[in-house]
């Protein structure tokens, strides 16, 4: 269990446990009223300390070819560590209210998107999938995303996975070579 030091948005310096880390990822790949996805990203991280997640730690912006691949234009990723009171299911919830007032319309998987919040895990807490049941942690294809992976090392790498005991410098050994990422 490693302890992370690290700056949040606001410039404070956090301390948390990696191993109890409350992991949010998020993206986007179109403009928004905020302006381009990097622009989104912020503000949506400043509205997500308004509505009372405390920001521990916050990864750089990354450029990440769309998986799939296809002709849509690259994302801008990250990873954040947030604290929070709220239960899992309630998080989630939350996410999902902020991507739908930033303009986020759920069509096809895989969509261009103004923003994406995804909950990846909420500490060593492991719920599996249920049938009609939108929460899984951690997230289900977690070890499989450069767009994930990466700027979760920026935050906490010493995270290991709860269910298989991974690491996660052994999580981004194993992505698949045509996965592009570059720092911002």
């Amino acid at each position: 269990m490693t302890r992370q030091e690290s700056s949040n948005i606001s410039g404070h310096s956090s301390v948390f446990r990696e191993d109890e880390a409350i992991l949010i990822a998020f993206g986007a790949n179109l403009p928004s009223r905020y302006g381009a996805p990097q622009e989104t990203l912020a503000a949506a991280l400043l509205r997500l300390e308004e509505r009372g997640l405390r920001i521990l730690a916050r990864s750089r912006f990354w450029l990440t070819e769309p998986v799939p691949v296809s002709d849509q234009p690259w994302f801008v990723n990250g990873v954040c560590a947030v604290e929070t009171a709220l239960e899992p299911e309630a998080l989630l919830a939350l996410l999902h209210a902020v991507e739908a007032e930033f303009g986020r319309v759920r069509s096809l998987p895989n969509a261009p998107r103004v923003l994406d919040l995804d909950l990846l895990a909420h500490g060593r807490r492991i719920v599996p999938a249920q049938p009609g049941q939108g929460l899984c942690l951690p997230h289900p294809r977690l070890g499989e995303r450069a767009f994930v992976l990466l700027p979760l090392r920026d935050v906490a790498p010493g995270w290991v996975h709860p269910c298989s005991g991974e690491t996660l410098l052994s999580l981004i050994a194993r992505l698949p070579a045509d996965q592009k990422a570059v720092p911002a």
